[in-house]
């Protein structure tokens, strides 16, 4: 049976001062089209100087479909970090799996682009949008051998070298624990009392640090594919200095262990997935090993070990598995046939074309932005905020080395975690306040979501994160892939709507099933 959330739980007083002492922003809404509602935020740049350099957050409403019924605002923070809060609500808050009518009548959602990000005070690394698309399409691809790393280290250094002389003004301030400062602002701007939160991902950590940062202040967060909050901070056991964010979290083996999930659901779907016929894990490892001895190239595109092994861990959006298994298809096609014929080729064309645009997920800022405009600075904010919020080790040697014991670990996959993060080597400052603990000021219940194969915030993960909260409830997806954004689940979002409308937890230990299978 559900277990009622108690209605006024005691909580921790403790309150971040530097927040408070700063004025709530003056939201002006207007129009902008399709039902939304956009506004600017004032908020201060560095919160030790609240009357100092502002800058501006970009912030969006969809209002509530039912007014007399409404419960007040659910900010929502997609992940990243780095991707426009504005963009996404645009793109997915009429996604049903995510947020069903019933949720909407209830609630006004709001999101925003955090500091740092796409409208809201971005970093620039680059003179312009030309330059940025430029360096990212001569991206070296992630090196799968201690030989061709040098240029993709070096394009790392670039990269880190560029923000520090563009943009180091801003860098300083851009840590989680200052836009969970933006978002109690924001919270008192709307009018709330008290938080509604849904936190995707990186959003995760955001609402563990607000809910330690302001624990009376919330009402009802979602962590919805989540982490373990200390690890991201400082490591296992404090040691960060000694492994990268993402090879602490272990996101290798939730790669792995999605990746074997995709095979094994390719096999259930029969000929519904192109990549079934056969024996689809000896056809990968004929595909490792002929591109291990020379890359497979078709149609200009030039397939080494390391581009096949960081396509075939985008693997966070189930929606994009079809193409990913046709994509490896033709790679084992290719793998013995120097030359397919000309519709063939065609038809691969596509389909690489189309597994960059499904944006399946894993470590996408490798392949470049694919932006038009300079709007997009994800790459560049990904980095500015998990090289501040994180200890990580400064000495490339390091990653050199831990790309090769992480593959013995975790075969294939391993390096994954590890080279993603090569830019923090690199990265010219920290935060100047990065938020370390506590993590377990007492706060009102928290609802964790996780999928049970999660190749970007893996289950053990989440486990450790919902352990180190004060009062944390996880709820296992029984599916593949990353968050509820991606895998749909009615059970879900049910739980999670019965949550925030009604403060209702479900059972311990309960699950909740996936709603159909990626292959149709």
């Amino acid at each position: 049976m559900p277990v009622p959330a108690s209605a006024e739980p005691a909580t921790d007083p403790y309150v971040d001062a530097l927040a408070d002492a700063a004025p709530a922003p003056a939201l002006q809404w207007s129009d902008c089209d399709s039902g939304f509602s956009c506004a600017t935020a004032r908020v201060p740049l560095d919160y030790t100087q609240p009357a100092g350099r502002a800058i501006e957050l970009s912030v969006i409403k969809l209002p509530a479909t039912d007014p007399a019924h409404r419960i007040g605002t659910l900010f929502v923070n997609f992940g990243g970090p780095g991707r426009s809060g504005v963009a996404r609500l645009r793109e997915r808050a009429h996604w049903p799996w995510l947020f069903s009518d019933a949720l909407r009548a209830r609630f006004d959602l709001v999101s925003w682009d955090t500091r740092g990000v796409a409208n809201s005070a971005p970093v620039h690394c680059f003179p312009d949008a030309t330059a940025q698309q430029l360096f990212f399409a001569a991206y070296p691809p992630m090196p799968g051998t201690p030989a061709a790393e040098a240029p993709f280290f070096a394009a790392a250094k670039t990269l880190a070298d560029g923000c520090a002389q563009r943009a180091g003004d801003l860098l300083p301030h851009l840590s989680t624990e200052n836009t969970a400062r933006d978002l109690d602002l924001l919270r008192r701007a709307v009018g709330d009392d008290k938080l509604s939160f849904h936190g995707i991902s990186y959003g995760t950590y955001l609402g563990a640090l607000y809910a330690n940062m302001f624990p009376g202040r919330v009402r009802g967060l979602v962590l919805d594919g989540s982490m373990d909050f200390r690890g991201n901070a400082l490591g296992v056991d404090d040691a960060a200095a000694d492994r990268p964010i993402d090879t602490r979290q272990d996101v290798a083996t939730g790669i792995a262990g999605t990746f074997d999930a995709m095979l094994d659901a390719c096999v259930a779907a029969g000929p519904e997935c192109a990549f079934s016929e056969g024996d689809p894990r000896a056809k990968w490892q004929l595909v490792l090993e002929r591109v291990q001895r020379e890359p497979i190239s078709w149609d200009g595109q030039r397939y080494d070990y390391g581009t096949v092994v960081a396509a075939a861990g985008q693997l966070s959006n189930p929606s994009g598995w079809p193409i990913l298994a046709a994509t490896l298809q033709h790679l084992y096609d290719l793998r013995e046939t120097p030359y397919l014929p000309t519709d063939a080729l065609a038809e691969s064309a596509v389909l690489v074309r189309e597994l960059a645009d499904v944006g399946t997920g894993g470590p996408e800022w490798l392949g470049g932005t694919g932006a038009n405009t300079y709007d997009d600075n994800y790459t560049e904010a990904f980095h500015a905020v998990q090289c501040a919020d994180s200890r990580v080790p400064r000495d490339e040697r390091r990653y050199s080395a831990l790309a090769l014991t992480e593959d013995q670990r975790v075969p294939v996959f391993g390096r994954l975690g590890v080279l993603d993060a090569l830019t923090c080597a690199y990265w010219p400052q920290a935060a100047v306040r990065p938020y370390t603990g506590p993590w377990n000021r007492k706060t009102a219940p928290i609802l964790i979501i996780n999928s049970r194969n999660d190749p970007a915030t893996p289950l053990a993960g989440a486990a450790a994160g919902a352990a180190e909260l004060a009062d944390a409830h996880l709820l296992v997806v029984e599916g593949a892939g990353h968050s509820s954004m991606y895998v749909h689940s009615t059970c879900s979002e049910a739980a999670k709507r019965e949550f925030l409308t009604a403060g209702t937890l479900p059972a311990v230990g309960a699950t909740c099933p996936i709603d159909g299978n990626p292959f149709g």
